[in-house]
């Protein structure tokens, strides 16, 4: 493998997909999944407790995420904001 990381934790973490290192196991009985880096196992969990800490700010909204990245996708929903348009003529 070619790859060169600046940190040395990056690259510990990248040796885990050769050596099949997976040391962040989830512990809810009769799952059985694992995960190479810690956030994950994070967000993996909160499929089992349901947590949903991420809250969308709009008014009566209501929405609530495991993952900001999947609260900030949803907020665009309010500001009507669609960056990717059907260049098809007559679409």
């Amino acid at each position: 493998c070619e790859k060169a990381f600046v940190r040395k934790n990056k690259l510990v973490i990248h040796m885990r997909y050769h050596t099949g290192e997976r040391p962040y196991e989830c512990k809810e009985p009769g799952c059985g999944k694992s995960f190479t880096q810690s956030y994950n196992l994070t967000y993996h969990t909160r499929t089992h407790t349901g947590e949903r800490p991420y809250i969308c700010p709009e008014p009566g909204c209501g929405m609530s995420f495991a993952m900001s990245s999947h609260c900030s996708r949803h907020k665009k929903t309010h500001s009507g904001e669609r960056p990717y348009q059907c260049k098809e003529p007559g679409c």
